[in-house]
């Protein structure tokens, strides 16, 4: 009998932090840590189906964030990790399909806090405080300094937790620093932290739109409210219906309509902002995954739909995933974006489609008779609503604009020829006693078609 031997094929440490943290920016890493707070805050609430329609109240949850070359820290209020929750999953690298999932969470996969801590320095500090069914309150805290963990590859790979002082509200407090030279560069960059807001701002509108509080360096984040024109002769779309994907149910609720009026022609500045916050709007159990897309991503470009023109700049459509199980969503691990090959999203995409081409339809009259247009939008009633107060409707309203086709400048043609040819020619045309004037005219097709043909 032969001798076996065995290959080693564990995972060293290093190679896995730096293969968890390698394609994801310094900004996702937050964004992953504002997901473990908001899906706190939401459980606290009764982790219930986040749609436009429901009014759960999260004005008593606060996220704050503090951001300098010195230390990172987020800290919440949201309800805090269980010592259950910290021992089976939290600190572990991944989390195991049989394992029970919290419902309408953002979370997936289960490495949001471990690959951000990772990516920001190299001391970790996690606190929590919880209170159980019992009213007791439990607190724990969790020190990782990265080096030296990263000195023995031994497993199991574990982490101490040790009974920690109570924070001063139910939450979780994670502080950060030896910071990266990276982490640093970003966070003295004034640019870097106000894209960070404008992010958060968009990315978490439907929470921070029913009261959630997030600060940045002690300044309130403000949600980005997305708002629909409405009148008698535009309505925006606003319809939902439900989908099974592998066992799981999955309510998909699509929005579209008209946030602005088209551009009135073609100079660069005029609606500039255009660009920047119209196109298709992808939410994934409340959090914005994909924002103003006008790629192939969410449909422009691909047959029966063109490619994004400023001509169709006005419009927003949004599409909402809704899933108790968020393995169920379409979106990418990165959160950033969405899975195109997911067939719950495919099979959405002609739904979005058909939103779309009212618009592109639209659009393409007004330019016809845009003083029409223009008088029509500028006496209509219209009034700016928020998407969750949008009307149920099957399809998007929009004015039926009348075009008036001019008629073709004409072409009056006098020449003379003897009789005999004309005659002759008339007789070749297949009837000797046709007028002149029919002569002039089947003669003048016939030269037409031979000389120009179809173009």
């Amino acid at each position: 009998m032969n001798k076996v031997t065995k290959a080693n094929a564990n995972p060293t440490k290093g190679y896995f932090v730096s293969m968890i943290t390698r394609d994801i920016t310094l900004e996702d890493c937050i964004l992953d840590l504002i997901d473990n707070s908001v899906d706190s805050a939401w459980r606290s609430e009764g982790s219930r189906p986040m749609s436009l329609g429901d009014g759960t109240d999260l004005s008593a949850y606060e996220i704050s964030i503090l951001a300098s070359t010195e230390q990172f820290s987020i800290k919440d209020n949201c309800g805090g990790m269980t010592l259950d929750d910290a021992k089976e999953h939290a600190f572990s690298f991944g989390r195991p399909v049989s394992e029970q999932h919290d419902e309408y969470s953002i979370g997936v996969y289960g490495i949001g806090m471990k690959r951000a801590a990772f990516k920001l320095g190299r001391n970790i500090r996690v606190r929590s405080t919880c209170q159980d069914n019992d009213e007791d309150k439990h607190s724990f805290v969790v020190s990782i300094e990265v080096d030296g963990w990263l000195m023995n590859d031994v497993l199991p790979w574990d982490f101490d937790i040790v009974e920690g002082t109570d924070l001063d509200q139910n939450g979780v407090e994670i502080l950060v620093d030896q910071l990266t030279a990276a982490t640093k560069s970003a966070f003295d960059n004034p640019a870097f932290l106000q894209n960070l807001r404008r992010t958060i701002a968009r990315d978490y509108s439907i929470h921070l739109n029913r009261g959630l509080k997030i600060f940045v360096n002690n300044s309130q984040v403000q949600g980005l409210m997305i708002k629909l024109s409405q009148s008698a002769a535009y309505e925006p779309a606003r319809f939902n219906y439900e989908e099974i994907v592998n066992g799981e149910n999955v309510v998909v609720e699509i929005i579209g309509g008209m946030a602005a009026r088209p551009p009135d022609g073609i100079d660069p500045a005029d609606n500039e902002d255009g660009d920047k916050k119209f196109g298709w709007y992808v939410g994934c159990n409340g959090r914005i995954v994909l924002a103003a897309d006008k790629t192939s991503v969410t449909g422009w470009g691909t047959p029966d739909w063109p490619q994004w023109h400023r001509q169709y700049s006005g419009f927003i459509g949004i599409i909402l995933f809704t899933a108790a199980n968020a393995i169920a969503l379409p979106l990418t691990t990165t959160k950033r974006s969405v899975d195109i090959s997911s067939e719950i999203y495919k099979r959405a995409r002609p739904k979005m489609r058909e939103i779309s081409k009212a618009w592109i339809a639209y659009t393409n009259r007004r330019k016809q008779v845009l003083e029409e247009a223009k008088k029509k939008e500028a006496t209509e009633n219209i009034t700016p609503i928020p998407i969750h107060e949008v009307k149920q409707s099957p399809k998007m309203t929009l004015p039926n604009l009348t075009i008036v086709l001019k008629p073709e400048p004409q072409a009056n043609v006098n020449y003379s020829v003897p009789i005999t040819r004309m005659s002759e020619l008339a007789s070749q045309l297949g009837n000797l006693n046709m007028s002149y004037r029919d002569v002039g005219i089947k003669s003048f097709d016939y030269a037409y078609d031979d000389l120009v043909g179809e173009e």
